[in-house]
């Protein structure tokens, strides 16, 4: 900061008001110094849909208009994207709770399992870069708005016309009804609230899956990389992966708010839900049983969500590694937290920083001070 203010205690509070001024406009310069146009955030929502999603989810807002101008406001960094939705969402009023949302009953755009080959309703692709080469498209490079209109009317794919999807039964349903899947425990009637209430170890399952969901992507799946390559004792098979659009509805004001039937459609979200088949364990009535690891996340994020599943699984099973380790794993996911808190370094540590530079030279003063007087008392044990 060029601007000097002789109070050092007030630097370290608020640096320079004109300095920081300066310093927003960089960024906004440094956006737009080579860019053609604009970029319009519509254009973010439609191309970045799984960037949007991520956010979205890290955040802990659905809603990709708000998303998609997060990222460019942050110019493309998804934590600091994920920051500012979470902002957002803190001012924003909470007029009503939703009802139960049933994912089972979505209509899905993508639907695999990697347990069983032959599935109800068959196995659904989807959109996915599963099967594909991971080498760069330099086709994209010249990619305009008439080769698009041009790729779309090879798949005689009508712009307005909307997806027709299809709900199909759950593969898990199958091993419950053999008795081969073990129940997990049902979320409390009363759901905990991570976002009203203070956070208490341990915590109970509805509290877990909140933490999960709104988790950094990245950590988790490092956090369940570390499980399935030894440093934990979760390494499932995947179930079942559906990726589609859920209704949401919301008590009508006047009912009981019990069920759809006395609800209001408020409109649909696009939900990633995985459940995964781990290793078998014995139940108090002797009978042998698979036990279920569940995740669920905004939009289409399938890393996250198997993440969150191995991880919700890690967290219920007895052992010493960090993956079981409850405050370890759902104090370090979130995103908001954790950039908030690294980043916090970048900011004014002057004063604390120069205490510290005292207490050394203190230090070292005192061990010269120290060795001088032993220097001098060996010579008098010489001459002595």
């Amino acid at each position: 900061m060029k601007e000097r203010i002789n109070n050092m205690g007030y630097v370290a509070v608020t640096g320079g008001q004109k300095a920081i001024e300066g310093a927003e406009k960089l960024v906004h310069l440094y956006r737009l110094q080579a860019a053609k146009q604009a970029l319009p955030t519509e254009e973010i929502r439609s191309q970045m849909r799984l960037l949007i999603d991520r956010v979205m989810g890290e955040g802990g807002l659905y809603a990709p208009g708000y998303a998609s101008l997060a990222l460019k406001q942050a110019e493309g960094d998804p934590s600091e994207a994920a920051f500012l939705l979470r902002a957002y969402r803190s001012t924003l009023p909470r007029n009503h709770y939703s009802l139960t949302v049933e994912p089972g009953n979505m209509r899905v755009i993508r639907r695999i399992s990697s347990a069983f080959k032959d599935i109800p309703g068959g196995q659904l692709l989807g959109p996915t870069y599963d099967y594909t080469h991971r080498l760069l498209n330099f086709e994209l490079r010249q990619e305009d708005q008439q080769a698009i209109i041009s790729f779309l009317q090879e798949l005689e794919i009508d712009i307005e016309s909307e997806e027709t999807l299809d709900s199909f039964p759950k593969v898990v349903e199958l091993l419950k009804d053999q008795k081969l899947m073990a129940d997990r425990q049902a979320v409390e009637d009363e759901p905990f609230d991570v976002t009203r209430e203070k956070l208490s170890f341990p915590l109970p399952r509805s509290a877990r899956l909140q933490l999960l969901a709104r988790g950094e992507t990245g950590a988790m799946t490092a956090f369940a990389y570390s499980s399935m390559r030894g440093y934990g004792a979760v390494h499932p098979t995947i179930g079942e992966l559906r990726v589609g659009y859920t209704d949401v509805y919301i008590p009508y004001p006047y009912g009981s708010g019990k069920d759809e039937e006395d609800s209001i459609y408020i409109g649909e979200m696009l939900l990633t839900e995985v459940e995964t088949i781990n290793s078998f364990t014995q139940n108090d009535q002797g009978d042998v049983e698979f036990m279920l690891g569940y995740g669920l996340t905004m939009g289409q994020n399938e890393v996250k969500a198997i993440s969150m599943a191995i991880l919700e699984r890690s967290l219920d099973t007895q052992g010493h590694s960090p993956t079981q380790d409850e405050e370890f794993v759902l104090l370090h996911i979130d995103s908001v937290e954790a950039h908030g808190f690294v980043s916090h370094l970048k900011m004014p540590h002057y004063i604390t920083f120069q205490s510290s530079l005292d207490r050394i030279r203190q230090a070292q003063n005192t061990g010269k001070h120290q060795a001088q007087n032993v220097g001098k008392d060996e010579q008098h044990v010489s001459a002595d």
